[in-house]
């Protein structure tokens, strides 16, 4: 997917075509934040010419996971 979005990227500030992708992990709220349980993922893709920041959600691109997934992903982050 980061591929695809390096390959596709048009910053919408500049117009400039290279971008860098970072993949974070978050807690959310209640138990998981007390766990420190990351289960939010977002890919940041940043411009290189003027450093603009694109906030992703790769559950959205991708389509939803399925519940077994999303739990082998809290129990093995």
């Amino acid at each position: 997917m980061e591929n695809a979005i390096q390959t596709n990227f048009k910053c919408s500030k500049c117009s400039h075509r290279t971008c860098r992708t970072k993949e974070v992990a978050m807690t959310g709220s209640g138990l998981s934040k007390l766990l420190d349980i990351q289960h939010n993922h977002f890919l940041f893709v940043s411009c290189m010419n003027c450093g603009y920041v694109e906030v992703y959600n790769p559950d959205v691109l991708e389509g939803k996971k399925g519940q077994l997934s999303s739990i082998l992903d809290i129990l093995f982050g």
